[in-house]
């Protein structure tokens, strides 16, 4: 037992210690008011869940509110120390350990320890999954605040997996919570420890979350949030002009220009790590007609991309030469393609479809119709005739993961990471999301992420970006910045605050005085 004197010491020291916490919290306000955001899609149960997150940014809009992770997007941080306060990184580059902070808690109470860490992490199969498999070796509980990950080799991109929204990997959630209720019954309510807890959720309608004041970094400002499924753009604006909405997400260009005349509504232009594309699903084929080079560039040469932007997107997103996004790192800075319509149709001509062909559906991922529509028109000008099929969003992510769709069919990816984390996932053949690949490009994809001089590794992944134009292996058509509406009730939307996402930081958004 210790002597008197120092049981005294430790027990001022931890009144003292106390007292500051007792203080810290009672010097920020009780959370109070209302922020509605509209949202540009339905909300889908799934995205309550990190276990699937797909390598996109729309799910991290709730994951972010109701969940924390190990390491995360913070303000003014691509990735800053959330539910760790600290990690280290073997010098060999073998071992990754992590050190929780102390008194965390779940929604409901429970404790978030190393155990709840090691859970998450494996019962993960989402974007990346593949990843962590081949390169993690083991994951061990030293003791209930540290948690050990040992790699099969050096991986230089482990925390850019786990730690930025490349993955939903290190989102951490209560294992015995979850071993309670299941996946299903998790989806239904979910715990978790972000700002918000979860109140409730009426499908195709909306998402309601309150203030989690127990969260480690702050009290939220904003006592509720709801998230509404809004899909339809002009009914987004309508909301922000009654003031039935405080923010609408991803408003398209003419929408974008209403807001713009309004002097009561901010138009916001988000900075995140976007980027639309055309995928060939079929270029594999040999008897596909986009097996054919000539016929891929002909779709590069055919979409006039600065038109595009301006029409969707009043001139804030960059047309795109590669589909890695300009602002991650090791991107290939480009020039895109020239819109040149009687050089696709020579192409096309050359590939043997002078009168240019009947090429099936055009899929286009929801939300953006007027860059999708804008496709299409462009593709059909030059004599690739398509017709518009829609889809539903979470129904497009899963249908692109299963390679059910063919042809060609656009897609918008978000999520951060750099560009070994894009090569990962829609450019080496084993990536989730790929159709296909090439021996080359998949041999420098295997070196480079292996590759600790950032040199050299800068080198090896803008070869393979290289390649990609080369072979026309995607048709990029411009970097994304959404348009977000903002309504007069915000005093600080947030937006922007944190590096790399579309999303606010929720719990430092903050309403004016009614």
């Amino acid at each position: 037992m210790a002597p008197p004197h120092a049981r005294i010491a430790l027990l001022l020291t931890s009144a003292i210690l106390m007292l500051g916490t007792i203080q810290e919290a009672a010097g920020q306000a009780a959370p109070a008011g209302e922020v509605i955001i509209a949202w540009h899609v339905t909300i889908a149960p799934t995205w309550f869940d990190p276990s699937s997150a797909p390598p996109q940014i729309t799910p991290f809009g709730t994951l972010y509110a109701i969940h924390d992770a190990l390491a995360r997007p913070m303000p003014n941080q691509k990735m800053g120390a959330s539910l760790a306060e600290s990690w280290t990184e073997s010098p060999d580059g073998l071992v990754y350990e992590f050190k929780l902070r102390r008194g965390l808690k779940f929604h409901n109470g429970d404790p978030v320890t190393a155990e709840d860490v090691k859970f998450s992490f494996e019962r993960y199969k989402g974007a990346g999954a593949k990843e962590f498999q081949s390169r993690v070796k083991q994951v061990e509980i030293v003791d209930p605040l540290t948690v050990r990950f040992r790699l099969n080799a050096a991986w230089p991109d482990f925390m850019t997996f786990y730690g930025t929204t490349a993955t939903g990997a290190g989102i951490v959630v209560p294992k015995k919570y979850m071993t309670q209720v299941g996946d299903d019954g998790f989806r239904k309510h979910p715990i978790g420890a972000g700002p918000y807890k979860f109140v409730s959720h009426t499908p195709g309608v909306e998402v309601v979350l309150e203030a989690y004041t127990g969260y480690w970094r702050r009290v939220p400002n904003v006592k509720r949030l709801v998230l509404k499924s809004v899909p339809e753009v002009g009914t987004r604006l309508a909301m922000l002009k009654t003031g039935e909405a405080d923010i609408a997400v991803a408003l398209d260009g003419p929408e974008g220009l209403e807001v713009r005349r309004d002097p009561r509504l901010q138009l916001v232009s988000s900075r995140h790590a976007s980027i639309f594309w055309i995928e060939f699903a079929e270029q594999w084929d040999p008897k596909s007609p986009w097996h054919d080079k000539r016929m891929r560039q002909a779709v590069n040469f055919a979409l006039d991309r600065k038109t595009t932007n301006e029409a969707a997107c009043l001139g804030f997103c960059p047309p795109a030469g590669v589909i890695v996004p300009r602002v991650m790192d090791f991107a290939l800075q480009v020039e895109p393609p020239p819109y040149d319509p009687q050089k696709a149709k020579q192409l096309l001509t050359e590939a043997g479809y002078p009168n240019g062909l009947d090429a099936g559906d055009f899929v286009a991922i929801p939300g953006f119709p007027t860059v999708a529509e804008a496709t299409l028109n462009y593709l059909n000008a030059v004599g690739i005739r398509m017709k518009m099929r829609p889809m539903e969003r979470a129904t497009f992510y899963a249908t692109w993961r299963e390679k059910k769709l063919r042809g060609l069919f656009m897609t918008a990816v978000g999520n951060s990471g750099n560009a070994a984390s894009r090569v990962a996932e829609f450019i080496s053949s084993k990536g989730a999301y790929a159709y296909g690949g090439y021996p080359d490009i998949d041999d420098l994809a295997q070196q480079q992420s292996g590759e600790r001089d950032v040199k050299k590794r800068e080198a090896l992944l803008h070869r393979i970006q290289q390649l990609t134009i080369d072979r026309a292996m995607f048709a990029p058509i411009m970097d994304l910045r959404a348009l977000m509406g903002v309504g007069p009730r915000m005093a600080d939307h947030t937006i922007n605050l944190v590096p790399m996402t579309v999303w606010p930081s929720y719990e430092d958004m903050r309403v004016k005085n009614q």
